[in-house]
């Protein structure tokens, strides 16, 4: 944009989000699957959680932090979804600028944590398979704590960073945004002042926030992989495999959205390929990790028995 549409420019008060579908016919039915979506996700996580605090068993570091992540994904869709769905209801697309604002803070706080999070309890699995010895001292309840008020505290700073950094951005042109939430690629389109800063911070705070995270995570599990190869008996190895493929299995789908999201600044017409990757980071994934996590594992499966049915399950 030139010089002279920045100074004659109006500053933008309100985004409008076209959403998923533009075609009114469709709004009921994407209204209802969404709605689904939202309390099938709330409802597992919280159950997930429920059966940890319930089952005894389940008193471990690794499903504290796994009812950490239930907490995070119930957060996550509740940040994205809630308000999609008020605006098919109210036929009302427009977003003020500080709610915008605030939905990218806090969606870049949860995920940010997030990605720590899954760091922590890789790390507790390379504790538990490679060092067992330990594991009860190097992994407390302190150590735990710990790691998650630190996961908490830098994901804080990412989401703050990003949140300032953009708002010293300029919007004065259009304001339409073709997505169901508000996120920097999007916001960075719509800007009519220059966004290379900002994609600098997005480019050096994304290798902080996500490639750190993911090396520590294939170092831990190319020793824990050694180390579960080389046990004798077939059902303890099998055990080891079943406890990191869930974890590993909500890692590529976390990662391989996020990468997706982020790594294709500027590609304006990738947009509706952005609502199909936003609705797998925000929506899917968060409704997946329940069932991934409980699936394979029969003490979930007795803990949410429990809880569900107030029963314990026949042995």
């Amino acid at each position: 944009m030139d010089p002279e549409s920045k100074t004659n420019g109006t500053a933008v008060t309100e985004f409008i989000l076209l959403g998923l579908v533009e075609t009114p016919g469709l709004r009921p039915v994407v209204f209802v699957v969404f709605l689904l979506a939202y309390l099938l996700t709330v409802g597992g996580n919280l159950s997930i959680l429920a059966a940890i605090l319930v089952e005894t068993k389940l008193h471990t570091p690794m499903y504290f932090f796994l009812g950490n992540l239930s907490v995070l994904d119930v957060g996550c869709i509740t940040v994205t979804v809630p308000s999609m769905l008020a605006r098919l209801l109210s036929h009302k697309h427009t977003v003020p600028y500080g709610a915008c604002l605030t939905q990218l803070f806090f969606f870049h706080q949860l995920a940010g944590v997030d990605c720590f999070l899954l760091t922590a309890m890789a790390y507790d699995r390379f504790l538990a398979i490679c060092q067992p010895l330990t594991y009860s001292t190097r992994m407390s309840q302190t150590v735990q704590r710990i790691l998650v008020a630190v996961s908490w505290a830098l994901a804080f700073t990412n989401a703050l960073t990003h949140t300032v950094a953009i708002s010293t951005l300029n919007f004065c042109g259009p304001n339409v945004i073709n997505h169901f939430y508000c996120d920097l690629p999007q916001l960075f389109q719509l800007s009519c002042s220059s966004t290379q800063l900002n994609e600098l911070l997005l480019f050096g705070l994304g290798i902080l926030m996500a490639g750190a995270p993911v090396i520590l995570i294939v170092t831990s599990y190319i020793h824990v992989a050694a180390a579960v190869l080389r046990i004798r008996s077939a059902e303890g190895r099998k055990k080891a495999f079943s406890t990191c493929g869930s974890h590993l299995t909500v890692v590529g789908i976390f990662y391989g959205t996020g990468v997706f999201s982020y790594m294709r600044l500027g590609s304006v017409e990738a947009s509706d390929k952005d609502k199909g990757i936003g609705i797998l980071n925000t929506v899917i994934s968060p409704m997946l990790n329940p069932l991934i996590y409980s699936l394979r594992n029969p003490d979930v499966q007795e803990a949410l028995w429990q809880v569900l049915t107030g029963k314990r399950a026949l042995a």
